[in-house]
């Protein structure tokens, strides 16, 4: 096992990390912008270095840099978190060059699946289901041609994408060609790659995805599923674990596809596999080679921590538990609690001059907030993330009403109504909803 990590992220992520290490005794090296030098992962780790100025691109992405401290302070490994450098291959491999472990899968896994075009011939060489689609467009005329044979809609994807960049719905061909060099333009800038690819868009669908972890020896586990459907422009504001109202026949037959593609390339550590969910059918839509956001409500049903198991198989420990093993008894609601304005949804900056954070059975909020915090406008708008476990999905519902109820964040403007809105919606509580539940609450 390792005996110190450094974790190149920050906010959320980073302590729940540094947590996960204190309870395995793991010594942890924590890394700051100057706009973070408050920042509580900064206070909580036994090391804590500047790296950089407040742009990701100065610090959080700064693999150089990240690199140096790393072995300037004997860490055996680094944690990417999500987001930031979780999913960049060149750093795996620039890790690797360096006799430091990416708590994560392999370059080359990373690198297949990160291109969602080369994951979509493996899914389906793994016989995953996956929607039409077509290769890299070449250009407009490309776009054009696939998607007269896809038939419209058809959304438009930046092969590097992720956080609902990069995506563009397009449902007729005067709209096309405007939306093509929109994803190029956000790709490139958001991805430094501006390579994308189109599917056939399909509409009043789930969003489903499925957690697993394996280990070096092949050992492959389903820990659960989740809905993600609840979603404002591609972004996730709900997750529940397990999915409501999926017939046990799907999710068992979602469960095998997952396995299959896992195997298929030989993945090691924690990932998830995304689906999309029309009917009594499914599709792949992409996977992701970290640690999600929602890892969270997961951990609530199945009981078992999963950032503290990520770490144990990326060191070479065998998972010990089996499939059997794993609880799906409980029902776990998350709410992302995100800084932003109530009428338009801009992000939202100010001083945290009241928390108050509730408490009870099964009732956890992680986050990075403490009372006279800063909120900067550089980062992600996600402050938090409030989750309930229940014994039934309708106790879920129940606690996180109440839990919504005694949230108070003063001092900068938040979506905690918006939360409250849904778990009183007659649709979302039957559990009858879909990615277009957005546009029929808000």
């Amino acid at each position: 096992m390792f005996s110190k990590i450094l974790i190149a992220n920050r906010g959320e992520v980073a302590v729940r990390v540094i947590r996960a290490c204190k309870e395995m005794g793991i010594q942890t090296v924590a890394v700051y912008s100057k706009a973070d030098k408050s920042a509580l992962h900064v206070e909580m780790a036994d090391e804590s270095y500047c790296i950089g100025g407040p742009m990701v691109k100065d610090s959080y992405l700064n693999m150089d840099v990240i690199l140096t401290v790393a072995k300037k302070t004997g860490a055996e490994a680094i944690h990417p978190g999500y987001g930031m450098l979780s999913e960049n291959p060149e750093f795996a491999k620039e890790c690797s060059d360096n006799g430091i472990v990416l708590i994560g899968p392999s370059e080359d896994i990373m690198r297949k699946m990160g291109q969602k075009e080369v994951a979509r011939e493996i899914a389906k060489s793994a016989d995953v289901p996956v929607t039409p689609g077509s290769d890299i467009l070449a250009g407009g005329d490309d776009a054009i041609r696939n998607a007269e044979i896809i038939g419209y809609p058809v959304i438009l994807k930046a092969r590097a994408g992720g956080g609902g960049k990069g995506i563009r719905v397009v449902r007729n061909e005067s709209e096309l060609i405007p939306a093509f060099e929109q994803v190029k333009k956000e790709a490139e800038s958001s991805f430094a790659d501006d390579a994308i690819f189109m599917e056939k868009y399909l509409e009043n669908v789930k969003h489903v995805e499925v957690q697993i972890i394996a280990d070096t020896k092949g050992k492959v586990l389903i820990l659960g599923d989740r809905d993600c459907s609840v979603q404002r422009k591609n972004q996730k504001l709900i997750e529940e674990c397990p999915a409501p109202l999926l017939a046990e026949d799907l999710r068992s037959r979602m469960y095998e596809a997952a396995k299959r593609l896992v195997k298929a390339v030989g993945y090691v550590t924690v990932g998830t596999v995304e689906f999309l969910v029309k009917g009594d059918k499914f599709y792949f839509m992409e996977m992701n080679t970290r640690l999600q956001v929602e890892h969270s409500v997961t951990e609530m049903v199945c009981g078992i921590d999963i950032v503290e198991w990520q770490i144990r198989t990326a060191a070479g420990v065998e998972l010990p538990f089996e499939q059997e093993e794993i609880s799906r008894k409980k029902h776990a609601i998350e709410c992302r609690i995100c800084a932003e304005n109530a009428k338009d949804f801009t992000p939202a900056t100010g001083m945290v001059e009241l928390l108050h954070v509730p408490g009870g059975v099964d009732v956890r909020f992680d986050s990075a907030l403490y009372q006279s915090y800063e909120v900067t406008p550089f980062y992600d708008s996600m402050l938090g993330k409030l989750i309930v476990c229940s014994d039934t999905r309708d106790g879920a519902i129940r606690k996180m009403k109440s839990a919504l109820s005694e949230f108070v964040l003063l001092g900068v403007d938040n979506n905690r109504d918006m939360h409250m809105k849904f778990m009183e919606n007659g649709r979302f509580v039957i559990g009858n909803y879909d990615t277009g539940i957005c546009q029929k609450v808000l």
